[in-house]
Formats: C-alpha cells, sequence, structure tokens
C-alpha cells in the first residue's frame, strides 16, 4: 500500500479535543473499516481534505474498485471535513450520501478531495470527488453531516460519522 503518510496537528489543537475525550489523530485513522480498506487521510482543512485508498483488495467480484468502496471514502473525507469546520463542541454525524460512480478502475490508487459546499451552525455539505491515478474521476460524491453539541467525555464514543 506504499508509505504511509500522517496528519499532524498543532499540539493545542490537539489539546482542545483531548479535554473533550477526543483523541484527535485517532479520528484521523479512518476508524477500523478505513483502516482495513486501507484508507490514508493525507491532507485535512475545513476547507479541504485529501485522502487516498488502494483498489487492491477493495474490489467487487468482476474486479473493479467497489461502489461501496469508494462510498466509504467518501463519507470518511467529507465527516472530517465537517469536523474540522464544526470545531472541537461537536461532532458530524452523516444523515446523507449521493455518489454517482462514472468509470471502473482495476487497479492502483484511487485520490479523494472533498471541498465545502456548505457550512453552517447544525450542517455541513461537502462535495468529494475520487480519480485515479490518471486524473480521471471515478466518482463524485456528496456528503451531508449533521453537527451534534458534543458533552466532555463523550468523545471516547465518537467518531467520524458513519
Amino acid at each position: 500500500m506504499g508509505e504511509q503518510q500522517h496528519v499532524t496537528f498543532p499540539q493545542e489543537v490537539i489539546a482542545e479535543y483531548a479535554a473533550l475525550g477526543v483523541d484527535l489523530p485517532a479520528l484521523f485513522s479512518a476508524g477500523h473499516l478505513g483502516t482495513r480498506m486501507g484508507v490514508q487521510i493525507v491532507q485535512a482543512s475545513a476547507e479541504r481534505v485529501v485522502g487516498t485508498m488502494p483498489v487492491e483488495g477493495n474490489t467487487q467480484p468482476y474486479g473493479l474498485l467497489h461502489g461501496g468502496a469508494s462510498a466509504v471514502l467518501a463519507e470518511t473525507l467529507g465527516s472530517v471535513g465537517s469536523m474540522l469546520h464544526a470545531g472541537s463542541s461537536k461532532i458530524a454525524v452523516g444523515v446523507d450520501l449521493n455518489c454517482t460512480h462514472h468509470r471502473g478502475v482495476r487497479s492502483g490508487l484511487v485520490t479523494g478531495v472533498a471541498t465545502p459546499l456548505h457550512r453552517g451552525r447544525s450542517t455541513a455539505t461537502y462535495e468529494i470527488v475520487i480519480s485515479d491515478e490518471e486524473g480521471r474521476r471515478v466518482c463524485t460524491a456528496r456528503l451531508t453531516c449533521m453537527l451534534q453539541d458534543v458533552r466532555p467525555g463523550d468523545g471516547k464514543n465518537v467518531g467520524v460519522a458513519g
């Protein structure tokens, strides 16, 4: 799966989330499902989240990238952006995911880029474009997350939307 990259955060941001019981670096691992699928977050801010995922191991019976795998990558990236927009006092919970699959991919790495369409107080919507290694669009997705208040100590049960 290549060299693993890690997103780093300023210590004050990590401390802000830790005070709520949220392990911020762990949230950016894409959780257990993302780990099994090889999802890697390589850039993260409320304005742009970039992540990659290998095609190998994430295919359907015909040998093509599974549409559900693209959905996992899209929801992960959009949720991370929504969470960063919302700040440490809220969590992002996915409420609507729409994916349009444009072309099949049989090998390599796909890259998703999430950018905001709407960032409000109670919801955030991101467009996620997934491309193959040649830069061809594989999938276009749209994710809307509800932004819920979090109480101190709730963070141990908080994950990126799903």
